[in-house]
């Protein structure tokens, strides 16, 4: 589940193999239009984005099983060597040709306006592009009363049918108003429900109710991204929203060494999602990816690392990426600069004009 400020025991990582294969789209008509991919994960640190394995943590008892296997994996002498060994794709590929924001050691800072600094007030903030601390202000299943970017483009004539989401976190379907927003919402435990599922669907199908999770409303984001891979490759949508959530949830078990594993392999999933776009042609050269997190967590005393919210320091703290269609190619931003979480819905609107 999501915590606010709770820390509870540290369960097992369930381990599981998938036999990739190769499907062919349902349709292959171009819409003429610009295509988005918005991107979360859940609570990952600016710290850990921008200067790799934190040398606080790495080595803590506490938080670390095996210290000697943790450090041969991540552990280098600069953050830029750091950085780069756990999110090769981000600090080989996408500083290359976008943009990322929120190296505080810089002065490029990325913060959230809303005041609770947890899950469902940021992602509301990430979706709606305002925070709303009177209604959004716990993590319950409520449906949410705001109308997001993907309802709004879900609504409209453009890109009616060509919206879909998927999340870890089994409140998105609320977060994002599924009844009311018509936008397709598979997440939490959700198997894949349409007719013409693809094999690798029919398998996770069968997989995922055999493969324990840690947490009782978070799947593992293996399951998350392969749903959202073979839904792009059969519908072909122009708008997608994934949301990937371990990183958020072994953070507050405690567990830094899946912490650390799960954000490099999310780097990973980021690398298939853009190679399997720019390989085709309905989305190459016409697809902006933008990448962001609901909130940050803590630094000092070290503890809080596994913590946000209103009374955590630093929990305001995010990170914002950009690359693909239309991005301007300056890298990582090393000049003093103040952005806020809302001008994520504010670009999407500025690239589908």
């Amino acid at each position: 589940m999501k915590y606010i400020n709770s820390l509870p025991p540290v369960p097992a990582l369930v381990l599981i193999v998938l036999l990739a294969g190769l499907v062919q789209p349902v349709h292959a008509q171009d819409s003429g239009q610009e295509k988005i991919f918005l991107i979360t994960l859940d609570g990952l640190r600016w710290q850990e984005l921008f200067t790799g394995a934190d040398p606080k943590l790495i080595t803590h008892p506490q938080y670390v099983s095996d210290t000697t296997s943790l450090k041969k994996k991540y552990w280098r002498a600069t953050p830029e060597a750091r950085r780069r060994v756990l999110m090769p794709f981000v600090w080989n590929n996408v500083v290359e040709m976008g943009q990322i924001h929120g190296n505080r050691r810089y002065g490029s800072k990325v913060n959230l306006t809303n005041s609770m600094l947890f899950s469902y007030p940021g992602y509301n903030e990430i979706l709606t592009g305002q925070a709303d601390d009177q209604r959004i202000n716990s993590n319950d299943k409520i449906p949410n009363p705001n109308v997001t970017i993907l309802e709004e483009l879900n609504q409209s004539a453009e890109y009616r049918g060509s919206v879909a989401a998927f999340g870890s976190w089994d409140v998105f379907p609320y977060i994002i108003n599924e009844q009311r927003s018509g936008v397709p919402v598979n997440a939490g435990f959700e198997k894949a429900a349409d007719e013409n599922l693809t094999e690798i669907e029919r398998f996770l199908n069968r997989m995922q109710p055999h493969t324990p999770s840690p947490w009782g409303s978070v799947r593992l984001d293996m399951f998350t991204h392969n749903y959202a891979l073979e839904y792009i490759k059969r519908n072909q949508p122009d708008i997608v929203y994934i949301a990937y959530g371990e990183t958020d949830d072994f953070a507050h078990d405690g567990d830094y060494d899946a912490y650390l594993n799960s954000a490099h392999s999310t780097d990973a999933f980021l690398r298939e999602l853009w190679e399997y776009t720019q390989s085709n042609p309905y989305y190459k050269n016409r697809t902006t990816f933008i990448l962001t997190t609901d909130h940050g967590r803590g630094t000092t005393p070290v503890d809080t690392w596994r913590s946000h919210g209103s009374d955590i320091e630093g929990a305001d703290q995010v990170w914002l990426m950009l690359y693909g269609a239309g991005i301007e190619p300056t890298g990582e931003m090393k000049t003093e600069e103040q952005l806020y979480t809302p001008v994520v819905v504010d670009k999407i609107r500025s690239i589908l004009e």
